[in-house]
């Protein structure tokens, strides 16, 4: 009780509060700007944070990063451009949503189930960290390997209604996570002696380029959609926003629990919380076609997850400094060189701190309802803009955010080649999305397979040795035989339907 109190007392402090609100802002304007992730945001606030005391540079991380996940839903509901990897999983969605006219709500939607989302995580994180903390920390690189390929597996749902389109992009995806160096060996594969190539296709000009570029080009083309009819009252935002939380409670709740659950998991993040809540809600929706026509279930199950993965990532980083994600492993520097010590200690040396580190989480998800609001308000004029004068400032953006990456060109080159191909898939009814989810998953599936395999000597049986591996693999060949269950399911009602009366 001394402790939680000494953490109450120092998070009121003026200048605590205030680095919050100042972090939030940064957060947002970093989030909006399509390529600056929430990693990035981190990473440029350490330089600051290294002059604060350890609660707040800890409190500018969690608010800025928080903010930064939500703010990249704005520009990806409103231009089709994911601020933030976390993001992409659902823009599409949104952005189709809002062009016929339901910006506002979208945009309400992801500002309240994103704050949500985050409580949700928070309490999770108060109340279990010990517990789920310790069940990551006991699964091996065999449950690695299979939760990798169930993820990947999760593409079924997601590649449309084109099943063959779908699957020849997620194989291009894979192919695409193969380029760079054998991760055993260390051999380049794919680079053509291009040595920024050596550490695979940079991810973020990837994103950028397969969803930024396409819409571009259409707009400068001339095929561009209409645009949406302009958010005009604030009001509009939120309206109807309690009765959307109550209607979909079941989903936010499912979504959120999904996504702590992942960021839990070193290595995951909220990016990839939110390509699976994705597929889970295409998959368990009650009604599939309004899911594909008019329905918000996908978004709000994604934006939930992602902003619950921030939280569930702290998890193992807080109780045993294994960091869920790139966030945490900065986060994780900062404490040390703050002299706090992360782990099981941090219950007993720095009680307070910890403490703190929970107040702030709760302190910038209440903030995001607010200072969104304002961040949403002032991106509604975009929508007033005709769509031929942004592209050139967008592309600019989208240069920007590619080039800042690793600070080099090459980065713009990804960009502008990924661009093309994603232009080109689309034209020809490819979807992008699987694409992006075979590079995220591949790498992981790749790694663990290959750590697994040098443990056991090439011995596949070793695989189901383990009772949670031997759990997830049956899952996952679940996930693999329902489509040809479904396709013989049909078959066989298509036959009954035919069949004469008289033989029935």
């Amino acid at each position: 009780m001394d402790a939680l109190l000494r953490a109450f007392t120092m998070v009121g402090q003026p200048e605590v509060l205030l680095t919050i609100v100042v972090s939030s802002i940064f957060g947002l304007v970093v989030g909006f700007i399509p390529g600056l992730t929430a990693t990035m945001a981190t990473a440029l606030l350490v330089p600051f944070a290294m002059f604060l005391d350890p609660v707040p540079a800890i409190a500018s991380i969690v608010a800025a990063t928080a903010m930064a996940i939500f703010a990249g839903d704005i520009p990806g509901t409103l231009l089709r451009l994911p601020g933030t990897p976390a993001s992409a999983a659902y823009v599409d969605q949104s952005y189709r949503l809002a062009m016929a006219g339901r910006a506002g709500e979208i945009l309400g939607i992801n500002v309240v189930f994103s704050a949500l989302g985050g409580i949700f995580g928070t309490i999770v994180l108060v109340t279990s960290a010990p517990l789920l903390a310790d069940y990551a920390l006991q699964l091996s690189s065999f449950e690695f390997f299979w939760l990798a390929v169930l993820g990947l597996s999760c593409a079924v749902f997601v590649v449309g209604d084109n099943v063959a389109k779908g699957l020849a992009a997620l194989a291009f995806g894979l192919l695409l996570a193969t380029v760079g160096r054998d991760y055993t060996s260390g051999f380049p594969r794919f680079t053509f002696d291009e040595a920024d190539l050596l550490d695979g296709i940079p991810f973020v000009p990837a994103l950028i380029g397969f969803f930024a570029l396409p819409e571009i080009l259409r707009t400068m083309l001339g095929g561009a959609v209409a645009r949406g009819q302009p958010i005009t009252q604030a009001g509009s935002i939120f309206s109807g926003m309690l009765h959307a939380v109550w209607h979909w409670r079941w989903n936010f709740l499912r979504s959120s629990a999904l996504g702590t659950a992942v960021g839990a998991l070193p290595g995951a993040g909220a990016d990839t919380a939110a390509w699976t809540a994705y597929a889970v809600s295409k998959k368990l929706t009650r009604d599939p076609d309004a899911w594909e026509r008019d329905s918000v279930e996908g978004i709000v199950d994604s934006t939930s997850a992602n902003n619950a993965a921030l939280s569930g990532a702290w998890i193992p980083a807080l109780v045993f400094a294994i960091p869920g994600d790139t966030i945490t492993a900065i986060a994780i520097a900062v404490l040390y060189l703050k002299n706090v010590t992360p782990g099981p200690s941090i219950f007993l040396e720095n009680a307070h701190v910890l403490y703190a580190v929970f107040t702030t989480f709760f302190i910038a998800n209440l903030l995001m309802i607010p200072l969104g609001w304002i961040a949403i308000r002032a991106a509604i004029p975009i929508l007033r803009i005709p769509r031929q004068v942004l592209m050139a400032p967008l592309l600019l953006f989208a240069c920007v955010g590619a080039y800042a990456v690793d600070n080099n060109v090459f980065g713009i080159g990804v960009m502008l080649a990924c661009g093309l191909v994603g232009y080109w898939m689309e034209h020809h009814g490819y979807p992008v999305g699987p694409v992006v989810l075979g590079m995220v998953m591949g790498r992981l599936v790749e790694e663990h397979l290959m750590i697994s395999l040098i443990k056991v000597q090439g011995d596949l049986t070793r695989f189901f040795e383990r009772p949670i591996a031997t759990a997830l693999a049956v899952f996952t060949l679940i996930v693999w035989l329902l489509p040809l269950l479904r396709w013989i399911t049909k078959r066989l009602r298509r036959t009954s339907a035919t069949r004469p009366a008289s033989q029935v």
